[in-house]
């Protein structure tokens, strides 16, 4: 009998985000002061504050954990948003065809010629703060690269024997898409899925950074821009700015070790595509 190896990558990607989802979820009961509870500000680390504090004195670790909350909601919301969006729009003109593809094709291509965070950058700065606007700034462009990509895998997939055989036996469409296509084709919509939280993360961080994040919510990208603007950098406060920065790293390197290494050991083809579409 085969022995089954252990897929070591792909257990440290999952054990460490399952400790990032344990922290948004309890983050207020991990926090070891409230963001109320004011200290000396600019305080390095220490027993009391192993982060040091900020510019008014919250401890930078509180900051941390409860700004884990709002960076993966808006990255895991954002990139469930994507995915339903592009695998539908590549599903239905893959398989479809015919004007209903061209259209699909050509609405993919007017969005794909939007640049991704610009466009996002001006969208929230018009529209009032909030996680919800921001996400869907996020989205509006996001989906284009899953459509296309998932458009060109169900092309392949509907001329294989089995579908044709669905197709002559007068199984209905949307039976035959849901039932027999979408199953062989979830290699590429889980690799997109992992790209596509690295990319919302990154874009709310960004998008945070510049200043137009949810007023008044922690997020990693928050903490980085208040390090900045504060002089944190030019200070030397390591422990201000470097901690989100080590944080976002670390997650979005977990998805793509769950993303290339979850595919399995086999599927040569599917990492090449991995690499293709990262």
């Amino acid at each position: 009998m085969k022995k089954t190896r252990l897929n070591l990558p792909i257990i440290i990607g999952l054990v460490f985000l399952a400790i990032v989802l344990l922290v948004a979820v309890f983050a207020e009961a991990l926090m070891p002061y409230s963001l109320s509870e004011l200290s000396a500000p600019y305080a390095r680390p220490s027993s009391a504050h192993p982060l040091g504090t900020n510019d008014i004195g919250q401890d930078i670790l509180s900051e941390l954990l409860i700004g884990t909350r709002t960076t993966l909601l808006t990255g895991m919301t954002s990139a469930l948003f994507i995915i339903v969006i592009g695998t539908g729009i590549g599903l239905i003109g893959g398989y479809i065809g015919g004007r209903t593809d061209k259209a699909l094709r050509g609405l993919t291509s007017v969005f794909m010629a939007v640049p991704q965070l610009p466009f996002a950058i001006v969208l929230v700065t018009f529209l009032e703060p909030g996680i919800w606007n921001i996400i869907i700034a996020i989205c509006l462009t996001s989906w284009t690269t899953t459509a296309r990509i998932v458009r060109a895998k169900v092309i392949e997939v509907k001329s294989m024997p089995f579908v044709l055989a669905e197709e002559a036996m007068g199984q209905r469409k949307i039976i035959i898409a849901l039932r027999h296509i979408l199953p062989n084709i979830m290699d590429i919509v889980m690799m997109r899925a992992t790209l596509a939280v690295s990319s919302a993360m990154l874009t709310e961080a960004s998008i945070s950074f510049l200043g137009l994040g949810v007023y008044n919510q922690k997020s990693w990208g928050a903490i980085l821009y208040y390090a900045f603007r504060k002089n944190g950098v030019v200070a030397g406060l390591y422990w201000w700015y470097i901690p989100p920065l080590v944080c976002i790293s670390l997650c979005i390197f977990a998805f793509v070790l769950i993303g290339y290494y979850g595919l399995g050991s086999s599927n040569t083809q599917a990492r090449k595509d991995y690499q293709v579409i990262g």
